[in-house]
């Protein structure tokens, strides 16, 4: 298993960051807390690092690794060009939950970008990952701490049982804030593109560039594979458990499906996922229920902390409780719907 160190989420201390600057420095993997989920750190101009973050996660080399650097300064050093609107969003969003694609410099490795002339970064706002970036003195290139396709990490136990060995340090902080990763915006072309809904909901993202309703394009579609993404998270099937997800429209389908499946199954166990308080009326020996509160920014924050309990649990299905329709869901309904998508499709 690897090294778990507890660090101060507010005052990191400089002994274990100077440990994971070591272990960055000498071609390691580094996983770490941000405001988002938990990263898999490695040095970006690091080749052989960046290859060790591709093997650890299982992840095709088509899919781009997101550059975390300290400020809009550093993130224009790794750009060919800077458009108006990235520094729009920059100068209102950061440090924060949200990552730019921009035009790749000539000098930073193709493989960071999935070998895409794009390159996406993001100035975070956690006090460790700043810590981390600010002590190795170079940007930091992190997906999310976990296999491909699979759950995120929202605490440090999670890129443990991911991970294993595969990470050579955990830096454990605690749980994430959002618990769900950052908005991606694709502002090449004198356009903000929004490729992956996150914890910048569309509503921040108009006020931050000052655009009416419809101004910013939300990129619905997913990435063939096998070919080059400029953003991370464009797989029809992403942030799925183990067990098998299901949704349903609404909570009385979702209580009136699992108590069938109950019935019907033949030792099967399952999972049920709520919105909003709820009296308990199901119970069940092979039944594990869990309820999410019906504010967004609290259900996103505990959404895959429950699922990793579902599926440590156990269950062989998971049946949630959509979300309900509105901008202020988009990235937890985005995040059901990808993790409930049949790999097969």
């Amino acid at each position: 298993m690897p090294r778990v160190v507890p660090i101060d989420p507010v005052a990191p201390d400089r002994a274990t960051l100077a440990e994971a600057v070591r272990v960055l420095r000498d071609g390691g993997l580094v996983a770490f807390p941000t405001e988002t989920v938990y990263g898999l750190g490695a040095r970006a101009f690091d080749a052989r690092a960046i290859a060790r973050v591709f093997t650890a996660k299982g992840r095709p080399p088509t899919h781009p690794l997101i550059a975390h650097v300290l400020d809009t300064g550093a993130a224009r050093a790794l750009a060919a060009a800077w458009p108006r609107e990235a520094s729009v969003l920059a100068d209102a969003l950061w440090p924060g939950p949200l990552t730019l694609v921009v035009d790749r410099a000539s000098h930073v490795p193709a493989a960071i970008s999935g070998g895409a002339d794009s390159i996406a970064v993001r100035v975070p706002s956690h006090p460790i990952a700043r810590a981390l970036i600010a002590a190795l003195g170079e940007p930091i290139a992190a997906p999310s701490a976990n296999r491909y396709q699979g759950l995120s990490p929202t605490l440090a136990s999670h890129v443990v049982k991911e991970l294993g060995d595969a990470v050579d340090l955990v830096l454990d902080g605690g749980p994430c804030d959002a618990g769900v990763e950052s908005t991606v915006v694709d502002v090449r072309g004198g356009a903000m593109c929004v490729l992956r809904p996150g914890a910048v909901d569309l509503g921040r993202l108009r006020a931050a560039g000052a655009v009416a309703a419809g101004a910013i394009e939300v990129r619905r579609e997913t990435a063939d594979a096998g070919t080059p993404r400029p953003s991370p998270g464009m797989d029809a099937r992403h942030y799925a458990p183990r067990a098998r997800l299901l949704l349903a429209k609404n909570r009385d389908e979702a209580l009136r499906t699992a108590a069938l499946l109950l019935s019907a199954s033949q030792g099967e166990r399952v999972g049920l996922l709520l919105c909003g308080a709820h009296e308990s009326v199901l119970s069940h020996p092979r039944l594990v229920a869990r309820s999410l509160p019906g504010d967004p920014a609290e259900y996103a924050r505990q959404m895959y902390r429950a699922l990793h309990e579902l599926d440590d649990a156990g269950v062989d299905v998971i049946l949630a409780q959509a979300v309900p329709d509105g901008e202020a869901w988009w990235a937890v309904a985005d995040r059901q719907r990808r993790g409930a998508t049949s790999s097969s499709q």
